[in-house]
């Protein structure tokens, strides 16, 4: 279920009126299974993104996808639906034309169907809409113009990886979270009322990466002990770590690994102990190109789509920037902790491998004296005789932050 919203089918029970048997009877006659692709491609609605739920569709399901599809991108708010399928598997497709489609801007995430009582299919359908019909074409360029913004900061020559970084800081520093948030469901929330929920910030995360060529995907799910909630899955080339070929990989053998971003939680309203941040800290990193097993912590998927292993940490923020520690060494993090200090940095933030490398550290900062050298160069510093250093741990990504200023 899409999060926030009881997004539920209403169901009816019809016998089939004469006019929807006369619209079966055509529709089935014409020997075709892909009528829908066809009018997709007639009309020019074929989908310029990968279509990650379809792909994950039962086969047979396909075609009543296409044309769930196809009445929308022809704002066809209701209408007689003429795929042969149950309202359960309605509710299927069209929440996956939804996953898939964030530039489907105008829907509620709830329709009404009709299901006849004999044949137990569906006859009619509505959506729900929060857009009219004669408001969309306006709003769709206001949104093509927000996200081309964001694209235009982008240097042309950025890899995947960077471009996907740049969306999420994009996205994280123009929105605000606001459980009031208006049409919080989609993307304009994000992109054109700056304030959001999860959906908001998600599926606004996606939209721009899909207009950047990229894939990414929606995914919904729980948070453990807490509410509905929404969030992405990207795929980066391996190919593409530090702008080169892996080591000994040829990159037409290397492969392509999956990613977790979480908008959101990058939102510092969601880092969690909020009075231990600075202020100006607008971003968390935990949440970008994450594994599962970091993600799996705090977020349950709900099963409504196949995932893919999501295992590589080739992307990990603090690998990627030296922030990493397999192991507690007393005198690298002794050395990492001086360097920081001289450098002028306003906080250092440490990354360990596993729990019992996280608990040492703890244990070494703050009941030992591995931060005494660094207080004493900062008091010199400063001209003072005390220093009192703030500091953050956050036990799901064995992470620990020491705040200098």
């Amino acid at each position: 279920m899409l999060p926030g919203v009881c997004a539920v089918l209403a169901l009816y029970g019809y016998v089939l009126s004469g006019f929807h048997i006369v619209s079966r009877v055509k529709y089935e006659l014409t020997g075709s299974e892909e009528t829908w692709e066809a009018a997709a491609a007639a009309e020019g609605y074929s989908s310029s993104v990968e279509e990650y739920y379809y792909d994950h569709l039962a086969e047979e399901l396909h075609e009543a996808y296409r044309e769930v599809y196809v009445h929308l991108m022809r704002y066809e708010d209701s209408g007689v639906f003429l795929s042969a399928i149950s309202a359960e598997e309605f509710w299927q497709v069209y929440y996956a034309v939804l996953a898939d489609h964030p530039e489907i801007f105008w829907t509620d995430t709830s329709a009404q169907v009709e299901e006849s009582a004999l044949t137990g299919t569906v006859m009619n359908y509505h959506f729900d809409v929060t857009v009219e019909p004669e408001e969309r074409d306006a709003m769709r360029t206001e949104l093509e113009a927000a996200a081309d913004a964001c694209i235009s900061q982008i240097p042309s020559d950025a890899t995947d990886y960077e471009k996907i970084k740049a969306v999420f800081e994009y996205v994280i520093d123009t929105t605000e979270y606001d459980v009031n948030s208006e049409d919080s469901q989609n993307i304009q929330s994000a992109l054109l009322y700056h304030s959001s929920v999860c959906a908001g910030y998600s599926r606004a995360f996606q939209y721009i990466l899909h207009r950047m060529g990229l894939f990414c995907t929606y995914i919904t799910g729980t948070i453990v002990d807490g509410g509905d909630h929404g969030w992405n899955m990207v795929r980066i080339a391996e190919t593409e770590m530090s702008g080169e070929t892996l080591a000994g990989i040829p990159e037409t053998e290397a492969s392509e690994c999956y990613y977790y971003v979480d908008v959101t939680w990058g939102d510092p309203v969601f880092a969690g102990n909020m009075d231990d941040y600075d202020t100006e800290d607008t971003i968390n990193y935990n949440y970008l190109c994450c594994t599962e097993t970091d993600l799996f912590r705090t977020h349950v998927p709900d099963g409504s789509v196949e995932l893919p292993e999501c295992t590589s940490d080739s992307y990990d923020y603090y690998k990627r920037n030296g922030f990493y520690y397999e192991s507690f060494d007393w005198e690298v993090i002794y050395q990492a902790l001086m360097e920081s200090v001289q450098a002028g940095d306003t906080r250092i933030m440490m990354k360990f491998g596993s729990g019992e490398a996280y608990l040492e550290a703890q244990s070494a900062l703050f009941e030992g004296n591995l931060l005494d050298d660094p207080g004493q160069y900062l008091m010199r510093q400063n001209g003072v005789n005390s220093w009192n250093y703030r500091y953050h741990t956050d036990d799901n990504f064995y992470l620990i932050t020491v705040y200098w200023n």
